[in-house]
């Protein structure tokens, strides 16, 4: 049964119990609530190195576990993946927050990026792409598939090795969350955030309205 025509309009939801909210609709946009903070790292043709901030990608597959990020066609760094077939993804901490926007800012086919941050590329041992030593977390990745679309080119990369600052894991060797403090990035305001407060633990939360069935 659906809502009477009267209460029917742009943004008014009635819910099962009654109540309501507004909502506005936004239409189509490129936003989305987390949004990651990648610096993919590779190498030119030429051999130098180079970084670029990446905020559109994620985990894409468990097995194998594979990265994917969607670069526009006219970046220096699709150039690269494409000529490589590897890139590495480098994650920031909230101190190098500067550097990661500059990465972001300007292109490899202007400057030298490492020279003007100060940051230190690392030849991957898995992979043909340099990784940055200053941040805690990286992963080197290998292209086993593309997609193009619109404007960007989205690169399939697995995961072939994720390096981790010894200091940065927890116990049983995993990466400690709040150690690494990784930059998150607002992409309606254009803004930097770090992480907030651990609220619960994952598949247990769930497990009170289970036990409530």
């Amino acid at each position: 049964m659906g809502l009477p025509k009267d209460l029917i309009r742009d943004g008014f939801n009635m819910s099962e119990n009654g109540g309501s909210k507004m909502k506005t609709s936004l239409g189509p946009k490129d936003i989305m609530f987390p949004t990651p903070v990648f610096i993919v790292g590779t190498y030119c043709e030429d051999g130098r190195a180079n970084a670029m901030n990446v905020a559109w990608g994620g985990i894409c597959s468990s097995n194998p576990p594979c990265i994917a990020i969607s670069v526009r066609r006219q970046r220096c760094t699709h150039v690269n993946i494409t000529y490589r077939k590897a890139f590495t993804i480098s994650i920031p901490s909230e101190m190098y927050v500067k550097e990661a926007d500059y990465f972001g800012m300007m292109s490899g086919n202007q400057v030298d990026k490492f020279k003007a941050t100060g940051l230190t590329p690392v030849k991957s041992e898995k992979v043909d792409a340099p990784y940055i030593e200053e941040f805690p977390m990286s992963f080197q990745c290998k292209v086993i598939d593309s997609l193009e679309i619109g404007e960007h080119t989205q690169f399939i990369g697995e995961i072939m090795d994720i390096k981790v600052d010894d200091e940065m894991l927890n116990m049983d060797g995993t990466p400690d969350f709040c150690a690494i403090k990784p930059l998150t990035l607002d992409a309606a305001s254009f803004r930097y955030y770090g992480v907030g407060n651990l609220i619960e633990k994952a598949f247990s939360a769930g497990k009170t309205i289970i036990d409530n069935k």
